[in-house]
């Protein structure tokens, strides 16, 4: 068993693992999880997907992260769950003679540097949604594909070096922020195999390409968590063109939120559940407001009344009212923007278009 305060800074290779569920707002039936994996000598990430929770696949799953990492893996330490606590991965690790060890029973802050990747780079990433299927296990690996070579080579960190308490207060000392490459490169620890290997895989890589193929898959992911219909496995993402990529880098603050994973999910607009009660009167209506757009909802209603009481009663004021409000807007738009208003209008079958 291991705490927080016993890795006593170990060399690369030492690593956390955990799973990140991604169930989405229901945790029941069969969901993609992502196996997650960082270092704590580097702060370097790995993650895959696990399209079932079952410990062979996990081993397996394991077996071709660890093949891609620049350095070995030595020491293997996960939580409590039973999809790591098993025989099948402790002969694994004996196998490989890695050094397995587990957190404190519900002490998360046990495997803070995993935990703390867990949300700034997978939730950041993939988000909340649920992702089930084998494709969507295809776009979560090439999507981490991508990812770690992003996050690993171009996105630095700060790193603890150490911590002092007195009575109440702590104060806490940080390395300069570096990237886990440049802190795989920079270690005293770390041979020149492992220099090599790291130095050959970040010469090609290009930041603003990455970027790019990342955005791309992110949107491949919300058109398959957001379908109805389960889409084939061999249906090809979309790709975005690195030049319009970069140029739309220009005005992207100005959007927002830009991560489509990040977006929320469009509900379509709920239609009237009744018929309209003024749809045989709606240009009429529309016709005596732009005379007089100063007229009220109720001297509206008035004049409906006067020529059939019956058919519009007091109790149509409020809807009047709404119709009002939805024209105002129009001409504010036009008057201030130059440009049509994007909210939708009643049309004359009632519904909203």
């Amino acid at each position: 068993m291991r705490t927080f305060s016993d890795w006593n800074d170990p060399p690369p290779g030492f690593i956390e693992v955990d799973l990140v569920a991604h169930s989405g707002p229901v945790a029941s039936g069969a969901f993609i999880q992502t196996l997650v994996l960082t270092d704590i000598a580097t702060g370097w990430t790995e993650c895959a997907p696990l399209l079932f929770r079952e410990q062979t696949l996990l081993v397996g799953v394991l077996r071709e992260v660890c093949a891609r990492m620049p350095f070995p893996l030595l020491g293997f330490d996960s939580d409590n769950d039973s999809v790591f606590i098993n025989e099948t991965v402790r002969d694994y690790c004996l196998a490989e003679r890695i050094e397995f060890t587990r957190c404190r029973p519900y002490r998360k802050n046990d495997q803070a540097h995993v935990e703390q990747k867990n949300g700034a780079i997978v939730r950041r990433i993939v988000g909340y949604r649920r992702f089930d299927g084998m494709a969507a296990a295809r776009e979560l690996a090439a999507l981490y594909a991508r990812t770690r070579l992003f996050v690993n080579a171009f996105q630095p960190s700060f790193k603890l070096a150490e911590k002092e308490r007195d009575g109440a207060r702590v104060r806490k000392r940080y390395h300069p922020p570096a990237t886990p490459f440049d802190r795989l490169l920079a270690g005293p620890r770390t041979s020149d195999e492992v220099r090599r290997r790291v130095e050959a895989l970040r010469v090609d890589l290009d930041p603003v390409q990455l970027l790019a193929e990342i955005r791309s898959g992110q949107q491949a992911l919300v058109a398959i968590a957001d379908s109805s219909v389960a889409l084939p496995v061999d249906t090809p993402a979309s790709s975005i063109p690195v030049a319009d990529f970069l140029a739309g880098l220009r005005t992207a603050c100005r959007m927002g939120e830009v991560r489509p994973t990040a977006q929320p999910t469009l509900k379509p607009k709920r239609g009237r559940r009744r018929p309209d009660p003024l749809v045989a009167v709606t240009d009429e209506l529309r016709s005596w407001f732009e005379a007089d757009p100063a007229q009220t909802g109720s001297e509206l209603l008035l004049r409906l009344q006067k020529s059939d009481p019956d058919r519009y009663p007091d109790a149509l004021l409020r809807t009047v009212q709404r119709r009002l409000k939805i024209w105002r807007r129009e001409i504010a738009s036009r008057l201030v923007c130059g440009i049509p208003s994007q909210t939708p209008a009643v049309s004359i079958s009632g519904t909203y278009a």
